[in-house]
């Protein structure tokens, strides 16, 4: 009797998660997500090398590209040329390369490289 009873309270919570496997995520779903992020990774790769591209283009720069230190931009500064770098206040920036004058070369997190002022830049 006993041995009847707890195959019995056993046996409902067995369909019912049977049940419940329909309402999960089917594996087709989990690979579909898992292929978006590739892809939006891919695309993301794409833009950065084409960003690459033109800027070795712009700056006619043949060295390796090389991160020598971190900023962070102190204010918010638009373009003013097509080869300056707008900023926004707290972002962070890659110095790339120290040019003549009060200039960097930065490449921001989206990977645009263009020139910054350093007294719009916070090194610490």
């Amino acid at each position: 009797r006993e041995k009847d009873d707890k195959s019995k309270a056993w046996m409902p919570k067995f369909l019912i998660a049977k049940e419940n496997k329909d309402q999960r995520k089917s594996s087709d779903d989990v690979e579909r997500s898992i292929f978006n992020i590739k892809k939006s990774n891919a695309e993301k790769n794409k833009k950065m090398e084409k960003e690459e591209k033109f800027f070795r283009e712009t700056f006619m720069y043949d060295k390796e590209i090389n991160v020598i230190s971190t900023a962070t931009a102190e204010y918010s500064v638009p373009s003013q040329r097509r080869v300056d770098l707008p900023v926004t206040a707290g972002e962070q920036l890659d110095v790339i390369d120290v040019t003549e004058g009060s200039a960097v070369i930065c490449r921001n997190s989206e990977g645009r490289y263009g020139y910054v002022l350093v007294e719009h830049l916070n090194f610490r």
